[in-house]
């Protein structure tokens, strides 16, 4: 009995790993085989896993893809897994239980290979024209990370951002990776790829996927002729390309829909209204819509845009008009007073500084497009001053008979009174009340007629100076008036009798008419 322990104690010492398990890698579905020989045992064998004993029969039972092989004779036992799973990954141990033996920790990794890659909208992703947009593709399950790399049109893109998150299992994790473009109408059709790998998949996969560039019409609008007359003809061409199809045209004249028009083209006879009135063309599709306008070169003769506005200032004060016309080809303006031919101002404004009494009257505001017509308009400047007198300065009556001296009072305000009497003090006295005052009435001219009627004229009353004088809040003014005679018209009507069998009635009249040759002298005189 003391031989056989010693002998059993001697075996035990010499038992000893001539090969103990390594750490590994090993891809998912792979088998794999964890190495364990054992010299001069041959007592019970087991493995562990992460420190969990998976038993000690060679066929494992309760581990379907687990077994121990080789020869246990010869001291064998490695650990083979078949068809390894990420579940596999862990840490093994070889033990001898009998003699105490045991293995160096040995770590297995299992690699596992990206899905196949996954790019958002493919395989034909539908992108806006000019929008930023990030493709994306995503690698999802995979240990470790996949790496992942896009091409364009077989170009490596390197502007990708990468990110990786780890799965709820704690060793799988998922890869996205972001391609920043901003699609250009040229890039329809470009094919974009994107490739992952790992160490599990060093040959990587990939998908690819071809981008569809979508835009808002591009339009393009013309019109022919582009110079026309008004009254003319002109047809507008709307010019379209768009992805996807164009649905429909929309036309507008200054904002105002055209709705008979909903083609590519209209035609239309053009009036000046079109030179500043652009016509437009709005084409859409589902992405959006494209709005063009034109204007038509149409040209016509001067059209007033603003009214020139009659003035009434004091004298002294400064006097503007404004008058704005538009024409095409441009106008010429020209500012003119009435019995002058001077221009006074080429510009859309008249200026009139300090004016006077002889700056009132009419100015005209003339238009000259050339080749095409002239327009004008007429405008008033009314000066507040003293009373202007007009007077023929010789007057005649014939003597006695109804005689008449008329005085015409113009300017501005009205006269607040007029007198017309004799220069001669005995005269007026003599003749009492005839003269004090006279009758007035409006004159044709814009202003006041005033009339001195004496009921009989008598030799004295001729070769006498008389004065009209009228008064407003700016001052007076005077004027002298010579009453001279004038001859009657007589009138013979001579009748004669019957000549021969008959009777005839010849009845002449002979109107003499006494021409007097007068000089007249108009004279105005301001108080």
């Amino acid at each position: 009995a003391g031989f056989s322990f010693l002998t059993l104690h001697l075996s035990t010492q010499a038992a000893h790993f001539s090969q103990q398990p390594q750490d590994q890698v090993v891809v998912s579905g792979l088998s794999v085989t964890l190495p364990c020989v054992i010299v001069g045992y041959r007592g019970m064998v087991q493995w562990t896993k992460d420190g969990l004993a998976l038993g000690g029969e060679r066929d494992l039972p309760g581990w379907k893809r687990y077994s121990l092989m080789g020869d246990p004779l010869s001291g064998e036992h490695s650990l083979l897994i078949d068809s390894a799973e990420l579940e596999d990954d862990a840490v093994y141990e070889c033990q001898a239980t009998q003699a105490g033996l045991r293995s160096h920790r040995a770590k297995l990794t299992v690699l596992v290979p990206p899905s196949d890659p996954v790019v958002e909208g493919g395989p034909v992703v539908r992108l806006k024209a000019h929008t930023p947009h990030n493709l994306t593709c995503r690698a999802s399950g995979a240990r470790p990370a996949a790496e992942i790399t896009w091409y364009r049109d077989g170009e490596v893109m390197e502007t990708a951002i990468y990110s990786k998150t780890l799965l709820g299992d704690g060793k799988k994790e998922a890869a996205v990776s972001m391609l920043p473009i901003v699609p250009e109408d040229s890039d329809s059709g470009r094919t974009y790829t994107c490739r992952v790998l790992n160490q599990a998949a060093p040959a990587g996969r990939q998908i690819s996927v071809t981008i569809n560039v979508q835009h808002p019409p591009s339009v393009t609008l013309s019109v022919q002729p582009q110079t026309v007359a008004e009254g003319a003809k002109v047809l507008f061409i709307c010019s379209a390309s768009a992805n996807p199809e164009i649905t429909g045209y929309r036309w507008s004249k200054g904002g105002v829909p055209i709705s008979e028009a909903n083609g590519d083209s209209l035609e239309v006879t053009v009036d000046y209204s079109y030179f500043t009135d652009p016509v437009s063309c709005e084409v859409s599709n589902s992405v959006g819509s494209t709005n063009v306008s034109t204007l038509v070169d149409v040209q016509f003769g001067p059209r007033l845009l603003s009214e020139p506005k009659p003035m009434t200032v004091d004298m002294g004060m400064d006097a503007a008009f404004t008058c704005a016309w538009t024409g095409n080809p441009p106008l010429t303006l020209a500012w003119t007073k009435q019995g002058s031919s001077v221009v006074l101002s080429n510009s859309n404004t008249l200026q009139l500084k300090a004016v006077t009494q002889e700056d009132a009257g009419t100015y005209t505001c003339k238009a000259i497009v050339p080749r095409i017509g002239v327009a004008e308009r007429d405008v008033t400047l009314t000066v507040n001053g003293p009373p202007i007198l007009t007077v023929d300065a010789t007057q005649h009556a014939v003597k006695h008979s109804k005689g008449k001296l008329e005085c015409r009072v113009g300017s501005s305000p009205p006269p607040e009174k007029i007198v017309s009497a004799l220069l001669s003090l005995r005269w007026r006295q003599q003749r009492g009340a005839l003269f004090h005052g006279a009758a007035t009435s409006p004159h044709p001219d814009h202003g006041v007629s005033s009339a001195l009627v004496l009921s009989e004229t008598l030799a004295q009353d001729f070769q006498l100076r008389y004065n009209c004088t009228a008064w407003n809040r700016f001052g007076t003014g005077t004027a002298l008036v010579t009453l001279k005679e004038q001859e009657a018209l007589p009138m013979l009507i001579i009748v004669g009798g019957a000549v021969g069998g008959g009777c005839v009635l010849l009845i002449c009249v002979i109107t003499l008419v006494s021409l007097c040759c007068r000089h007249t002298g108009k004279g105005e005189l301001n108080g």
